[in-house]
Order: structure tokens, then C-alpha cells, then sequence
């Protein structure tokens, strides 16, 4: 079964705050090997002229990814699960992510095409902290295989 066209433009609801902590920056960094000191220790985020120890860029894939759920979860949309895979993200950073950020994330389906038989999902979510401050746009494609008409 196809994917409803329809949602095209659809904008879900903000997600709940997630409190980014120093930790979770700092087990991130690990998990991707990257030992920068800023992602670590908040005197030399400081010296680098931030305000606390900052995130590395792909950090945001941990608040967007739960957002993007909310899309490929809507029985409306009419995705079967079994059949998605993950075909292209990217990240366009107003500023960094650091400690101490209310983040929530608003997204919209930005367009639904068909190729070679496979449903394309692109959305976009917006990252702002929970006073509105613009943090970063994640652009997020997924591939419903087999299931255009």
C-alpha cells in the first residue's frame, strides 16, 4: 500500500523537552571515538568560547530521531515498519548543542515521492530550545521498499 500523498506539509506537534546533560554529551562522544576536549571538559568548551561543554554535530540525531517517529509511527501515513530504511540524513546547525539546552523538535513532512517502486518520506524538524532560540534543522529521508503503487 502506498504512502498517503496527502501528509505532505503535515506538522506534528513540538516533543516533550529533553534536558541535554554534560554526561550524555560526553557518552556520545565516546560511543563515536571523538576525544575533542570541548565535548568533555567545560573549561576548554570555555576557552573555545562557549558556555558549557558542547555536543558534537551528530549529537542531534538523539533528539530528532524520537521527533521523526512520530511520522513513520502515524497509522494514518500508512508506513509498514518492516520495510523502512534509513536512506539519507543531514544537519544544518544554527548553533551548537551544549549542557544545559530545553530542546524540542516540531516536524513537518516535506515531501513524499515515488521511485522505482519505493515510497520516499523526506521531513524536516526544527530544533529550537523550549524559549524559541533556533538551534538546528535536521533533514531526515526514510525508503518504504516495494510499497508505491
Amino acid at each position: 500500500m502506498s504512502v498517503d500523498q496527502s501528509f505532505i506539509g503535515r506538522v506534528y506537534p513540538p516533543t516533550p523537552p529533553y534536558e541535554v546533560g554534560r554526561e550524555k554529551i560526553r557518552e556520545f562522544a565516546a560511543a563515536i571515538n571523538d576525544p575533542n576536549p570541548v565535548y568533555r571538559d567545560a573549561e576548554a568548551a570555555r576557552a573555545a568560547g562557549h558556555d558549557d561543554v558542547i555536543a558534537p554535530p551528530t549529537f542531534a540525531i538523539v533528539v530528532t530521531m524520537p521527533a521523526g517517529h512520530q511520522v513513520i509511527n502515524d497509522p494514518d501515513l500508512g508506513i509498514d515498519y518492516s520495510r523502512v530504511v534509513h536512506g539519507e540524513q543531514r544537519f544544518v546547525h544554527h548553533r551548537p548543542i551544549q549542557a544545559g539546552d530545553l530542546l524540542q523538535v516540531v516536524v513537518t513532512v516535506e515531501n513524499i515521492r515515488v521511485a522505482a517502486g519505493n515510497d520516499l518520506v523526506s521531513t524536516r524538524g526544527d530544533v529550537q530550545t523550549v524559549d524559541g532560540e533556533p538551534v538546528l534543522t535536521a533533514y531526515s529521508t526514510i525508503v518504504a521498499r516495494g510499497t508505491a503503487a
